[in-house]
């Protein structure tokens, strides 16, 4: 993959919330000159330009911007990627799954940005966040833990992305119904979660718990007996960067009940 060498000026437009925490969190700010419409949500992106995102943009505006490199996240809309192919510019586009994989982004926008030790501390950063959260899991945890469902969207049913799966163990659950796939109210009746955590993307904090605690396939649910359905704001699970350290904390908070 191409790297822009230290003494030549980087300019980065992103095209995705992940890439702009990260690059933020790394002190990138000088090389961030344009951020998605979804952006603001996660990090402070002050008067940078928003133009657009990965599914739909404005490639002359993106490119007024006089941009080196444009980064974005999967997934893109197949009109986007032609667009930004047609261009004179570099295309980074990053496919997190797991924590690993977020870990090797980190690394690779730090060589971009020229922040490699800013990388390597970030990274330490949200191990030592997460292992505080496991261990205050293990103080907690009397037995197995919980069994959690996480919900990235409702119509269709999707779970939450894989990286969530590993934040619930991280906070002392078990994740049922699968991750980042769509599920059934079948499935996740049969699966039984003790906790239901409703974090829909592009929502912030406004999913509905109603519509878990009315849904007639799930009145057998522990959770929903117990009315232990919660909402977690949708950019601390679905952000594949620095808003995981929160959201492992958000986890480890309805998980175990505290405040």
């Amino acid at each position: 993959m191409p790297t822009k060498s230290s003494h030549e000026k980087v300019r980065i437009v992103s095209l995705a919330p992940n890439v702009t925490s990260i690059l933020l969190a790394l002190d990138a700010g000088r090389e961030l000159v344009g951020v998605s419409k979804w952006c603001k949500d996660v990090a402070e992106v002050g008067r940078r330009p928003q133009v657009g995102d990965c599914w739909k943009m404005n490639i002359g505006e993106v490119m007024r911007l006089k941009p080196t490199m444009l980064i974005g996240s999967v997934p893109f809309t197949p009109d986007t990627v032609a667009k930004i192919l047609a261009e004179p510019v570099t295309f980074v586009a990053i496919n997190p799954r797991s924590l690993a994989d977020i870990e090797r982004d980190i690394r690779t926008l730090g060589r971009i940005a020229n922040r490699p030790a800013n990388a390597e501390t970030l990274i330490v950063k949200m191990k030592q966040s997460f292992a505080a959260v496991a261990q205050a899991a293990r103080a907690k945890r009397k037995n197995r833990g919980p069994r959690v469902y996480c919900e990235a969207w409702p119509k269709p049913r999707i779970s939450s992305p894989p990286w969530v799966k590993e934040l619930v163990e991280i906070a002392g659950g078990r994740m049922v119904g699968g991750a980042g796939r769509r599920v059934t109210d079948e499935e996740v009746a049969q699966a039984k979660p003790d906790v239901i955590v409703l974090a829909w993307a592009a929502t912030g904090d406004r999913a509905k718990p109603a519509t878990a605690l009315r849904n007639p396939a799930w009145q057998d649910v522990p959770a929903v007996k117990k009315r232990r359905v919660f909402v977690i704001r949708d950019e601390l699970l679905n952000t594949p960067g620095p808003p995981l350290i929160q959201g492992a904390r958000e986890l480890f908070r309805v998980i175990h009940g505290t405040k």
